[in-house]
C-alpha cells in the first residue's frame, strides 16, 4: 500500500464463518426446538449481546458467537435489499 491511500476497514474479513449460514443454521435450530419464535430469538441476541437468547441445541449458541453481531446485521440487511431490488426489477403479470 503507498503512502496517501486509503485503507479500508473490514472487520472479520480474515473470518472463515459465513454469516449467512450461521443465521441459516441457528435459525432452524431454534425452529427444531420448537419453545420460542426463532426470529423474535435471532432479534433478541442481535439487540443485546445476550447468547441466552439462542438455544444450546445444535451447538446453535457457540456458533452464532463465531460471527460477530454487526457481521449477522450487514446479512440480514443484505439479503433484505437484494430481495427487494430483485422483487422490483420482476415484472408484475
Amino acid at each position: 500500500m503507498r503512502e496517501g491511500d486509503t485503507r479500508v476497514f473490514r472487520p472479520g474479513a480474515d473470518r472463515q464463518v459465513d454469516p449467512r449460514q450461521v443465521l441459516v443454521a441457528v435459525y432452524e435450530a431454534l425452529r427444531d426446538k420448537g419453545t420460542h419464535d426463532p426470529v423474535q430469538q435471532i432479534v433478541g441476541y442481535l439487540l443485546s449481546g445476550e447468547p441466552a437468547y439462542i438455544t444450546s441445541h445444535r451447538d446453535a449458541r457457540n456458533l452464532v458467537r463465531q460471527v460477530e453481531r454487526h457481521e449477522l446485521l450487514e446479512e440480514l440487511v443484505r439479503a433484505y435489499l437484494e430481495d427487494i431490488r430483485s422483487s422490483r426489477e420482476t415484472p408484475c403479470h
